[in-house]
């Protein structure tokens, strides 16, 4: 009797330790593979971007500048909004324009429409590109290449996905050798400043953030700067007409509650870096 009862408090015992194994499994799958991944993402601003590529590559195939700032809008909204902001178009690739920046370096020359290279995105270079000098000659520049992603988003307008980034002097390219500018490394505090230059221009009505690179904390680009971000791309909806007649701040949608976590904890290693 004595034995049959420490068997069956045995079998009990095993039986209770699968059944515990198998809940927890269960669990584990369900948070791991269902419920995080869902509170992670923030695609529902813009669904069809889900899965989609957030890096450019150069020509050469090179990984190039990670995508990190957007626009909702036609081509006429974006060109009005960016004169409002003070930006100007980039001159295309020429010979002439070649030169004329080189000339704007060296002799410190201003040249507001100075020209970016070219960067690919799903294998097309960029639809548009504008910048803004700091300073009096083109070594120094805040700028942006922009790609038309979809023809109608959540919005039922265009939606566009850009890389926006701050030259910071004229140098060679740590992989090619070739002259090129050098970037920035702080991508967040370019994106940032570009979504607030449109802001405070009065062009924009909503802003929000969907996923991008994720947090990059020593990625290089395609001339092997390196660059670190939270890997967010924020997303500027253009007000209609230009933002004709418009005061108010801009609505700012929130992000999902791990995304805000990340960030916080963010902001506060980002000066380390």
């Amino acid at each position: 009797m004595a034995t049959t009862a420490v068997s069956l408090a045995r079998s009990l015992q095993s039986r209770r330790v699968w059944i515990g194994a198998a809940l927890f499994a269960f669990a584990w799958a369900g948070v791991a593979y269902a419920a995080l991944p869902l509170a992670w993402r923030h695609y529902e601003h813009q669904r069809a971007l889900d899965g989609a590529p957030m890096l450019t590559r150069t020509p050469l195939g090179i990984p190039g500048d990670p995508l990190n700032f957007g626009l909702v809008g036609s081509e006429a909204d974006i060109v009005c909004a960016f004169e409002a902001a003070g930006w100007s178009p980039a001159d295309p690739v020429t010979l002439a324009t070649s030169l004329k920046i080189v000339g704007s370096v060296v002799l410190d020359r201003a040249y507001p429409d100075a020209p970016v290279s070219s960067l690919l995105y799903k294998g097309k270079r960029e639809d548009l590109a504008f910048q803004k000098a700091e300073g009096k000659s083109a070594d120094r520049r805040h700028h942006v290449r922009l790609w038309k992603a979809l023809d109608a988003g959540d919005e039922g307008r265009p939606v566009w996905l850009g890389a926006a980034s701050f030259d910071r002097g004229v140098g060679l390219s740590h992989y090619t050798f070739q002259v090129t500018h050098h970037i920035d490394p702080d991508l967040d505090a370019e994106r940032d400043k570009l979504g607030a230059d449109l802001s405070d221009a009065g062009v924009v009505d909503e802003v929000y953030f969907v996923t991008g690179v994720g947090v990059t904390v020593n990625g290089r680009n395609g001339g092997g700067d390196r660059y670190f971000t939270d890997g967010e791309v924020l997303m500027a909806r253009l007000a209609p007409d230009c933002g004709s007649g418009r005061s108010a701040t801009p609505k700012a949608l929130p992000n999902p509650p791990l995304v805000e976590g990340k960030n916080a904890v963010w902001r506060a290693i980002r000066k380390w870096l």
